[in-house]
């Protein structure tokens, strides 16, 4: 079997890729279809996932899909229809920031004005790193979480300690760690 890794942004994608990077997760980089994951939406949309799937000669594509909007249905082609296993949705919601906040040590703050700020928001007024204010990009996460994967393995898990339960079908990124 291999895994299609399909982030809906670039922030989730370099998330997954520092814990493939450290090996923190339940299967390693040469269980992705093509090595890697991918920033991708949707399989049409993106020719090198396409491509990967055309080379890849199994019928036994687990697709998994991160981000924290899972409202979109994955929309399968008619000629992947045979090659893909499943389909399995890994949630962040509210949003990725969220992680940043519980690092942070700041969820108790947050949850004070909760109603009224975004994840994102909030994180961008008071998270610092390296004399650098939070921003949404991938260059921020990379900095912050790449040569600290085990706050970003701890972060998760509380995450999943603390949100409780998203939708039927919806996993938590901490399902995939070891």
């Amino acid at each position: 079997m291999k895994r299609l890794i399909m982030c809906e942004g670039p922030n989730e994608l370099e998330i997954i890729r520092i814990l493939i990077l450290h090996d923190k997760l339940i299967f390693g980089e040469d269980e992705l279809l093509g090595l890697t994951p991918y920033h991708a939406r949707q399989i049409t949309g993106n020719a090198q996932v396409r491509t990967e799937l055309n080379i890849y000669p199994m019928n036994d594509v687990l697709v998994m899909r991160i981000g924290d909007v899972q409202n979109e249905r994955l929309k399968i082609p008619g000629d992947y229809k045979e090659k893909i296993s499943g389909v399995e949705k890994y949630c962040t919601k509210p949003e990725l920031e969220m992680l940043l906040i519980i690092s942070e040590g700041l969820v108790s703050e947050y949850e004070k004005v909760k109603s009224s700020i975004s994840p994102k928001e909030f994180a961008k007024h008071n998270i610092l790193f390296g004399r650098k204010r939070y921003n949404n990009s991938t260059k921020f996460y990379k900095e912050y979480y790449g040569d600290r994967p085990d706050l970003l393995v701890d972060a998760i898990k509380e995450y999943k300690r603390i949100k409780g339960s998203h939708r039927k079908g919806e996993l938590y990124l901490a399902d995939l760690l070891k």
